[in-house]
């Protein structure tokens, strides 16, 4: 169902049938990102900038989605104005760094560069805005599985796709000059798994199930000697700490201390169970405001996970509600942002769990459907993709869970991504 805000506000329709209402906020959904340094290493020269790019004095952010039959679009948050990317296999599944967007298609791995996106100059950020573009296709077999970092040009970007086992290593670099290039694909066994990029390194999952190891490799291909169980890999983010990695018995946080790649194992604490009763489930996905060290993941429907990875440390809080996802903000007042099964957006307490604030049920006919809403944090504001509804939120957490502002779209928003940050 809709909110009565959108009942009750209407603006003139813009370009390529999105409409805005909005109930008062700053554009683009507040201040410029904060400025904190980057802890698992410094960027090159040259400050992220590429021909023909635009140095901007905030980040341009929008929201870029891609509709089932695959038709993309991006929406600036600044001027609320939509342009058509181009069009894309019907996709499954959608990774984000940030710039670019994933998309898993039956014709492999499509790459999407939104163009704009965030520099981290260690001390300082520097935002640019470029045209925006459809890159091509990486070639696999089966389901692809995406691992990003934080930095859009430059690093890489590890795919492994299920079908036929293939670990490719992608140089992020080379997309930011619109070039797909591969700086190692290295043959494996079908099934799940994992390529996880850390610095000049990246991790590759061997084996599967309770005997799962991670295998680490330089950007060449070669092995460097380091091998590091993981039973069920399953899940992993990059924080500013570092890559993490979701295992049965907790995670493994990868960094690169003097130039070699570290990993360090963070086991779950013992005799911790949820309040329902019962051994609290593994995290198999993470997700939190981009880059931030802290992630959230799900303990089953009825717990959350907390790992704070500079303090190499879990947390289990109640959840208020069955939840379908959830993400850290990891601000100030640490809070959690969750999608309840019944369509709520819920601000919570990271430390206890309590429900600080919440919005109507949002998302209630999407879920129905079996659509599944993407839920964005953000520094100021959140983001919440309603599929079935044909709407995109911007709530402000700090603020009652105030629906900010509401956009109506042409076809549904089956994926979306903050883009520019």
């Amino acid at each position: 169902m809709r909110s009565p805000l959108l009942t009750t506000c209407l603006l003139g329709t813009l370009a390529l049938g999105l409409t805005a209402c909005s109930t008062g906020t700053s554009p683009g959904g507040g201040p410029a990102a904060e400025t904190t340094a980057d802890e698992t290493g410094t960027p090159g020269e040259g400050h992220g900038d590429v021909a023909g790019a635009e140095e901007l004095a905030e980040p341009r952010l929008g929201l870029t989605t891609i509709d089932p039959s695959g038709s993309v679009a991006h929406l600036d948050l600044l001027d609320e104005g939509v342009v058509e990317l181009g069009s894309v296999g019907a996709p499954t599944a959608v990774e984000t760094d940030g710039r670019y967007l994933f998309a898993e298609t039956p014709r492999g791995l499509e790459v999407v560069d939104s163009g704009v996106w965030t520099w981290d100059h260690v001390d300082h950020f520097h935002y640019y805005r470029a045209d925006p573009r459809l890159l091509g296709t990486l070639e696999g077999d089966g389901a692809a599985t995406v691992a990003t970092t934080n930095l859009s040009t430059s690093g890489s970007t590890g795919v492994h796709f299920a079908g036929s086992g293939d670990a490719v290593l992608l140089d992020t670099e080379a997309l930011s000059r619109g070039e797909i290039h591969e700086r190692f694909r290295l043959a494996g066994a079908p099934g799940a798994g994992m390529v996880v990029p850390v610095g000049s390194y990246a991790l590759v999952t061997e084996g599967s199930g309770a005997t799962t190891t991670l295998v680490g490799y330089t950007a060449d291909g070669d092995e460097t000697g380091l091998r590091q169980a993981c039973p069920e890999a399953a899940g992993t983010i990059a924080t500013r700490v570092g890559a993490v990695v979701g295992c049965s018995d907790g995670a493994l946080l990868a960094t690169v201390d003097d130039d070699e790649l570290v990993v360090e194992r963070i086991p779950y604490p013992e005799g911790v169970a949820l309040s329902t009763g019962g051994t609290a489930p593994p995290a198999t996905a993470f997700d939190n405001r981009e880059g931030r060290p802290t992630v959230a993941a799900l303990a089953g429907s009825a717990g959350i996970w907390l790992l704070d990875t500079r303090a190499r440390a879990w947390t289990l809080l109640p959840a208020p509600a069955p939840l379908v996802s959830v993400t850290a903000v990891d601000d100030a007042d640490q809070r959690l942002l969750a999608l309840a099964q019944d369509g709520r957006v819920l601000v919570l307490d990271g430390a206890s769990g309590q429900v600080l604030a919440e919005t109507a049920p949002l998302v209630a006919d999407s879920l129905t459907a079996g659509r599944t809403p993407t839920l964005i944090a953000d520094q100021q504001r959140a983001y919440l993709s309603a599929p079935t509804e044909g709407l995109l939120y911007e709530i402000d957490p700090a603020d009652g869970a105030r629906i900010a502002r509401s956009f109506e779209t042409a076809t549904e928003p089956a994926f979306v991504a903050e883009t520019g940050r």
